[in-house]
């Protein structure tokens, strides 16, 4: 009986050690992050425009177009790609680490097409930290390097209407991915770029979740990228923060034609960006 009692005594007094030590174990705390309502519409575009450069995009159904805007690095651009689309959501993050939330649903006249963030609308600090970017001499000087250099890569090529967009190679210098990229026109219509964007995409959208898209924001281009003269080819290289991709996702290259349909779209794989050459 006595070994019984000595027993149930010690677990008591355990069971209290437990309890006070839970006690003075601090909770975690998480707090809220409120999201913006953004509404937008399908003929007419909203600009978005934050104090810092923009890092990163997630949009949470292809429902919506974002981009930014050419030649700015701060300016968001969002419209409706299809009207009355269900309630989604949009995430940015700027260069200075703070997120920004919105949910966006569908309206026919938006309140506003142009909305100006001179602070972070949802999160007080920053929540995220970037390294410190090489210097834009020395990334210039690089491109100039990259850019005479003879072709290392095969294969990571798309054509359309006589327009190709090929990887020539990929090279590291610093915490500095650059593309070579050679964009060439068969036909003898110029082509007129809209747009040339890097995106780490999902390989395939379940149903019940959300489509996962980061676009990942050169620091610099070397070539001409902005216009494609017939009967003629070009080579361009674009420099971009050292990354790499999770599983199940790859990175594509997308050129856009303005007022046209020749669109091209070049996949690369994490082992492709494993395997850049580096730069001395």
């Amino acid at each position: 009986m006595k070994k019984i009692s000595v027993v149930m005594v010690g677990i008591f007094m355990l069971l209290t050690t437990i309890n006070a030590f839970s006690q003075n174990v601090p909770e975690a705390k998480a707090s809220a992050i409120a999201p913006y309502q953004l509404a937008v519409t399908f003929s007419k575009t909203t600009s978005l425009v934050f104090p810092y450069a923009i890092k990163s995009v997630d949009r949470g159904s292809r429902d919506i177009v974002v981009q930014k805007a050419i030649g700015v690095e701060n300016i968001l651009q969002v419209k409706a790609a299809k009207q009355g689309f269900a309630e989604t959501n949009l995430t940015v993050v700027t260069a200075d680490g703070s997120l920004y939330a919105y949910v966006v649903s569908y309206s026919d006249s938006p309140a506003s097409l142009s909305l100006l963030f001179s602070d972070p609308a949802v999160s007080p600090k920053p929540v995220a930290v970037f390294e410190k970017d090489a210097t834009t001499d020395q990334i210039a000087l690089k491109a100039q390097q990259v850019i005479v250099r003879e072709r290392t890569l095969d294969k990571i090529k798309d054509k359309d209407y006589e327009i190709a967009m090929d990887m020539k190679g990929l090279y590291i210098h610093d915490e500095i991915f650059y593309f070579q990229l050679e964009l060439k026109n068969n036909s003898a219509i110029d082509y007129d770029v809209q747009s040339l964007r890097f995106f780490v995409r999902d390989k395939k959208k379940s149903k019940r979740t959300a489509f996962q898209e980061i676009e990942m924001q050169p620091v610099y281009l070397l070539g001409n990228s902005l216009l494609i003269r017939h009967a003629s080819e070009q080579t361009i290289c674009v420099a971009l923060p050292k990354f790499t991709i999770p599983d199940k996702k790859y990175l594509t290259v997308e050129l856009m034609e303005k007022n046209g349909g020749r669109h091209l779209s070049i996949k690369i794989s994490n082992k492709t960006l494993l395997r850049s050459s580096t730069l001395l």
